[in-house]
This record gives structure tokens, sequence and C-alpha cells, in this order.
């Protein structure tokens, strides 16, 4: 197989300022757990410098495979059950103004996880009542009645990511469905909600079928959308089919925004929390 090189625009630098290292020298001496570092993230110094940050709760473990994904997977532990005290102590220490939640997949629990969940947002919330908050909830099935308990502890953004186009949905993503995750998200704005997804280019996806989920998208009532790069995270990924140029990803921008979105953002380096306190910021606009 051939694995295509990296362009320069791909290429990062660490760029702190007093709030980084602030957050930094918190994570490190807690031990606490952000995506932001164990996921390498390329923005982690852009987000850490305003004061924002993503965790992931329910494990490590995922019960899916979705080829573009390096999360371990295979049968998680039972929930932690002082995880969203230790998390909400976490986000009052690190000092954030936002911070974004997501999890890993857990259909070995009968709710999804959705219940813990809810836990972990009342949490947050009591614990940072100043910190606005985003979670990005796997697809529970389509079973409204999980999404429910998520919706009724009022964080200020629900995301769910599409991924990727319709026509790769079945080769990328394992379990999950396309039209489970547009279900997911006409639910969540359905119910007054602010409702966001994220795509990555790079995988094989046509520039019509872009456009395409675009228009998904909007019916079903999201108004933010975040479009980045897909990179291959170890050989034992998908392949990346081609590295989409800055200029491309500008296109795309616009395109959105002449569409309907309130939000778009999109880049090389672009992921789903990227630039996410500025959603909220939005949020009245919409």
């Amino acid at each position: 197989m051939t694995y295509l090189r990296k362009p320069d625009w791909l290429k990062t630098k660490l760029i702190s300022n007093a709030q980084f290292v602030h957050v930094n020298k918190i994570v490190k001496e807690h031990g606490l757990h952000t995506i932001c570092s164990s996921g390498r993230c390329p923005n982690m110094s852009e987000c850490w410098n305003k004061g924002t940050a993503t965790f992931m709760i329910l494990g490590e473990i995922c019960t899916r495979s979705c080829r573009f994904c390096n999360t371990l997977s295979g049968r998680p532990l039972p929930p932690d059950p002082t995880e969203p005290a230790k998390l909400a102590d976490s986000i009052k220490l690190m000092g954030l103004h936002h911070a974004v939640i997501t999890s890993v997949d857990r259909d070995d629990l009968k709710d999804g996880g959705a219940a813990h969940w809810a836990e972990t947002i009342k949490a947050v919330k009591l614990v940072n009542p100043a910190t606005t908050l985003e979670v990005l909830i796997p697809d529970f099935d389509g079973k409204t009645e999980f999404i429910d308990l998520i919706i009724a502890e009022k964080p200020d953004i629900i995301s769910h990511n599409l991924e990727t186009v319709r026509s790769l949905t079945s080769s990328i993503r394992t379990k999950a469905k396309y039209d489970t995750s547009l279900k997911v998200l006409g639910y969540i704005a359905s119910q007054n909600v602010v409702a966001k997804t994220g795509i990555m280019l790079g995988l094989g996806e046509k520039e019509e079928e872009v456009l395409i989920l675009m228009d998904d998208a909007l019916a079903v009532g999201c108004s933010i959308l975040t479009i980045g790069q897909y990179m291959q995270p170890s050989r034992q990924n998908i392949a990346v089919s081609e590295y989409i140029t800055p200029e491309k990803f500008e296109e795309y921008k616009q395109i959105g925004l002449l569409k309907g979105f309130a939000q778009v953002e999109s880049a090389p380096l672009v992921r789903s929390s990227y630039c996410a306190e500025k959603h909220v910021i939005k949020k009245g606009e919409l």
C-alpha cells in the first residue's frame, strides 16, 4: 500500500502563553486525562491558551472498531462511579472557561452509558457554573430516550459526528449508520438544543458527496459544522486517500456558510472541538 507524505501545511509548532503553561502544569501534576494530550491534537496549544480542553469519559476501551480511529476496542470495564466528580474537579482545577466532553461507545451497557453521561454533565455544571460545556455524544443507536437524559442536563451544545459521507460510512465506521446519525442530530435540534456535527476529508469522498452531506445535516436542523483532514493514526487504520489543500477547505467553509450553517470551521487541522468556545458565544444568534 502506498502512503502519502504529509504536506507542509499539516506541520504545527507548539505555542504557549501563561494560560497554556498553567494548564499543562496542572494536567501533569495531577495526572489528568485530556483528549488534547492523549490524542496529540495539533490544536492543543491554541485551545489550552484559550482556556479550553476536551475530556473522554466511560473508559478508554470502545465497543466499536471504526477504521479511522485508534482507540482500543474490546470489552470495557464497568463505568467508574467516581468519574463525574473527578472530572468536575479537574475542570475546576484547570480553570477552564469552556470544556468539551466526549466518550467511547458503550454498546455493552443497556443505556449506552447515557445515565453516566447525565451524571457527569450534572457534576461538571454544579462545580463549574461559569464554564460553558459542549458534549460530543455517541449515537445511542438512535434511541431518543437515552439522548433525553443528556438533553435534560442542558449542556450548551450537543454534538454528534457524521464523520464521513454516506457512501463511505459502512466501510469507515462499524455499527454506526449515516441515517441513524442524522436522526440523532435531528432529534437534538428538535429539542431546541444547538446541534453540531463534524466530518473528515481525505478518505476518498467526492466533492458532490460533501455538498450532499451539508444539505442532509442542514435539513435536520444541524447548525454548526466542522471539517478537517483525516490523518492516519497508525498503520492499522485506513490510509489517507488524499490531502486536501487549505484553499479547498476554505472553499467548503464558504459553501457551508452560504448554504445556511451558522458556524463552519474548515481547515486541515480542524478537529471536532476546534474553536468550540466560539460556537457557544454564537448560540444566541442561531
